[in-house]
């Protein structure tokens, strides 16, 4: 299972009332930290564990604080300190170095779920909106809300979360966006590993092929949308859904083009064009756009330069480089190891 919070509130959501929960929130931060503002994860009265707020470290310590909340049902709060030696952080010889503070909610029908079962109800609507969590000064009853904001223009993954001020009170204001939806235009074999490792990430995925013998629900088990009909009918689906990436892969110049003439002015952040860069001029020509009008620049040869030949490595560098436009990053070497 992913970490995403659409998958933990969707396990959690199943069976809210047949245990208790504590939802445990990144609310501040001092130096490096292994997870950004906002990151949430939960834990069951039954031992069950959903997400991370470090790489694996702390979360045995944390559950057992979430013992306490369960039990006396308020908040409570949490500082690791890396910085120092007496702190359990940095006994345990965590790399990040910084000073990270979380936030302990107990979740129950007593205080509406801290409005999380909205949240999840404008996740799997593709919808955007705001989360705000009161961070008190002692420990306290537990107060979340919940307010959905239409979102306009292309997808978007500005997931930022920032301490404010509210009537002499603090809260955590985070901005929740859906997980990235990936369409894959083409469902032959090297389409599979595509589909499955963006499903790992937590990613929304649909399948198009209108020929019958690609893109079956046998292929692409974990897809969200398996979709077989006209090309006008998938412009209408994409129109409908946030999609924030579209990968061309049709292995047909006449398919791909039509499906890219289809498509090219759809509000997305990436596209993607398999294949050489002969093969998209071939295919740009065949389908009569105007290459200025793409609502997104169109990647082709796709994907970051990784060197892959086999479909799961290709696979690897088209999600890595979609991944990298959707959050505006350069896609290179954090250490700069690679010339």
């Amino acid at each position: 299972m992913s970490t995403s919070l659409k998958d933990i509130l969707t396990t959690w959501h199943s069976r809210k009332d047949q245990t208790e929960w504590v939802l445990c929130t990144l609310y501040k931060t001092e130096g490096s930290s292994y997870r950004k503002l906002g990151a949430m994860m939960m834990f069951s009265g039954d031992g069950a564990q959903l997400g991370l707020l470090s790489g694996g470290c702390l979360e045995g310590d944390i559950q057992q604080h979430a013992k306490q909340v369960i039990a006396n049902q308020l908040t409570k709060q949490l500082t690791y300190d890396a910085t120092d030696e007496d702190d359990l952080t940095f006994q345990l010889g965590i790399g990040c170095g910084g000073i990270v503070h979380i936030l302990m909610q107990p979740v129950s029908k007593a205080n509406e779920y801290l409005a999380l079962d909205k949240l999840l109800a404008s996740l799997e609507q593709e919808g955007s909106g705001v989360y705000r969590q009161q961070i008190p000064g002692s420990p306290s009853a537990a107060i979340g809300q919940f307010e959905a904001i239409e979102q306009t223009g292309k997808w978007s993954t500005d997931r930022k979360a920032t301490l404010v001020e509210i009537d002499n009170t603090t809260w955590l204001e985070t901005h929740i966006y859906p997980d990235p939806h990936l369409l894959i235009v083409g469902g032959g074999y090297d389409a599979r590993p595509l589909s499955s490792m963006a499903k790992n990430m937590g990613w929304q995925v649909s399948v198009w092929d209108s020929r019958a013998a690609n893109a079956r629900k046998a292929y692409f088990q974990d897809a969200d949308h398996i979709l077989n009909g006209s090309i006008e009918e998938l412009a209408e689906f994409t129109q409908q859904h946030k999609v924030a990436g579209i990968v061309y892969m049709c292995h047909s110049v006449s398919l791909d083009a039509k499906t890219l003439a289809a498509l090219h002015q759809m509000p997305v952040a990436y596209m993607g064009l398999l294949g050489p860069a002969h093969r998209k001029d071939q295919v740009i020509e065949a389908s009569s756009i105007d290459i200025n009008k793409v609502t997104a620049p169109l990647s082709g040869p796709i994907g970051l330069n990784l060197g892959g030949e086999t479909p799961e490595s290709i696979a690897l560098a088209i999600l890595a480089e979609m991944h990298a436009v959707i959050c505006q990053k350069d896609g290179k070497s954090l250490s700069n190891v690679i010339p």
